[in-house]
């Protein structure tokens, strides 16, 4: 699993921002270092001390760090002249908050260093979205969407589906969204989700960034769909977590 490595001006900032990403990361997050802070407590980073939680945060698969503004992201270039293995390391341009929690859950599932590195560069693509959808109008579901019936599609052998109504308060936020996307990713399957409420565009299931700027809200109507080998079992279980309401019926 890749290592993750934090870096800011505020050691308080860092803190609560990898707190935020290991709770939504689940029981098997990745390792996350720290390299925030003067020497003094103060505002301020230090190349040496990131270059330092880069090798600490290496275990062999790479290493993505997400920076929060000016200096950090010098001191981070700097450190590259220091680390054990510098062709393994990443610097992402993410929105330091959202990247650190999509790379947190995406690599909690399993995803390559490239893989994570890409999901993140879209971080603030995904909140732009989901501002720039802010004042539509929203329109309560049909009747027929109300109902939660089990309408599992097979349009072939090998693609799967079903359609439920999503009851989370605040629909999927970021929390049920990373459940959503954690076990989506247990599976060797391709999942796949839209909003029908507001058109039915597919995005991907072991996407945290994308889920979240579908912006599902309490009462949409939801497809999700699955091929693979293990297609049907990815869909068993995400069935059960949306009627579930993930844990906050």
């Amino acid at each position: 699993m890749i290592g993750i490595v934090a870096v800011s001006h505020s050691r308080a900032l860092a803190d609560a921002a990898v707190h935020l990403s290991l709770q939504m990361g689940g029981a098997e997050p990745p390792a996350v270092r720290v390299a925030a802070g003067g020497p003094d407590g103060d505002l301020g980073t230090d190349a040496v001390t990131i270059a330092a939680a880069i090798d600490e945060a290496d275990s062999g698969d790479g290493v993505l760090v997400l920076m929060d503004l000016g200096s950090a992201i010098l001191s981070a270039e700097t450190a590259l002249e220091f680390v054990t293995a510098p062709e393994q390391v990443r610097l992402s341009p993410a929105p330091f908050v959202e990247g650190l929690v999509a790379a947190v859950v995406t690599a909690a599932g399993g995803a390559s260093l490239d893989e994570v590195a890409a999901e993140v560069a879209g971080a603030g693509d995904a909140k732009r979205r989901q501002l720039g959808a802010a004042g539509d109008e929203v329109t309560s579901p049909s009747p027929a969407a109300s109902v939660n019936e089990d309408t599992v599609d097979e349009d072939t052998a090998d693609a799967p589906s079903f359609e439920a109504v999503v009851v989370n308060p605040s629909g999927l936020h970021a929390r049920p969204a990373a459940t959503f996307v954690k076990a989506a990713s247990r599976y060797d399957a391709d999942v796949r989700i839209a909003d029908l409420e507001a058109g039915g565009d597919e995005v991907s299931g072991r996407s945290l960034l994308a889920l979240m700027a579908l912006g599902v809200r309490q009462g949409s109507r939801v497809r999700v769909s699955a091929t693979g080998p293990q297609a049907r079992q990815a869909l068993d279980e995400l069935r059960s977590l949306i009627d579930d309401g993930f844990g906050e019926r």
